[in-house]
């Protein structure tokens, strides 16, 4: 620009760093369906953990204390989404550690736009994906017999849920990258999901935990995402479940946020 031109107007702005902002996550969603290292987390694992859990764990729903339900099929495809999505912020991680280490994020931060456009660009990837996985386990479950018991509109509001857990998982996964700059690091938190998981509601009911499970899993923001996904599946919509669920990925999305800032303000510092 040139001296004494006057600024675009703001609505201008607002919509160039939008398209940037889309041109970004066509981008990484493309890189994700080409890498099937990427896409593997996401599908293919919590896939054959749902067969696997669904088969061998499938008289739980016998137990006294077992909430009741269509089938454990139908219990567990919460646990599935949830475990997808987190297991998805990994992969986001891991996708932009590599984008830092061969220097595209250095690019776009000497590039005139916003210096958030690349964490944003991979939060919107993230979603689209967490929809598509969303999308992936109800129609499995759907096809081997899970009812979803509040029907179209408890769908919609699973999967509105799910792309927006993803999105908050994303937030953690670009903090990890942004923090330490190495796909291997991001790569080594992957058990560490498992154990986060297993200490909520996710696979079982609280009730029937022993301690100290129980009490972590009352206090793991997992839960309240878990629970919150479920309802619409086993029971009738619930505001008051949908609520908790958006209060647990609010808390994980504000924990992101703020270490995403801190590692957006390092890469600025470094470049």
């Amino acid at each position: 620009m040139t001296a004494g031109a006057a600024a675009p107007p703001l609505g201008a702005r607002i919509a160039g760093e939008a398209r940037v902002v889309a041109a970004l996550g066509r981008r990484s969603v493309r890189q994700a369906f080409r890498r099937p290292q990427f896409l593997a987390p996401i599908i293919i694992f919590p896939s054959l953990f749902l067969a696997v859990n669904t088969g061998g764990a499938g008289r739980a729903v016998d137990l006294p204390q077992f909430p009741p339900v269509h089938g454990f099929l139908d219990f567990q495809l919460a646990g599935a989404m949830l475990q997808s999505t987190m297991l998805g912020g990994v992969s986001a991680a891991i996708a932009l550690a590599l984008d830092i280490q061969i220097g595209f994020v250095d690019r776009l931060v000497a590039a005139p736009i916003a210096r958030a456009s690349f964490v944003l660009g991979r939060l919107v990837a993230t979603g689209v994906l967490g929809l598509l996985s969303g999308l992936w386990f109800l129609a499995i479950g759907l096809a081997f017999g899970a009812h979803i018991h509040a029907g179209v509109p408890g769908a919609l509001v699973v999967l509105a849920l799910v792309g927006l857990n993803a999105i908050a998982w994303g937030t953690i996964g670009a903090a990890l990258a942004l923090n330490t700059g190495n796909p291997s690091v991001a790569q080594g938190i992957f058990p560490i999901v498992f154990v986060i998981l297993f200490l909520s509601s996710a696979f079982f009911p609280e009730a029937l935990l022993l301690e100290p499970a129980k009490t972590i899993a009352q206090w793991n923001p997992m839960s309240l995402i878990a629970n919150g996904l479920r309802e619409p599946i086993i029971s009738d919509l619930s505001m008051g479940k949908t609520l908790e669920c958006l209060g647990g990925i609010a808390i994980v999305a504000a924990i992101g946020t703020i270490l995403c800032a801190r590692g957006v303000n390092k890469k600025l510092r470094s470049a």
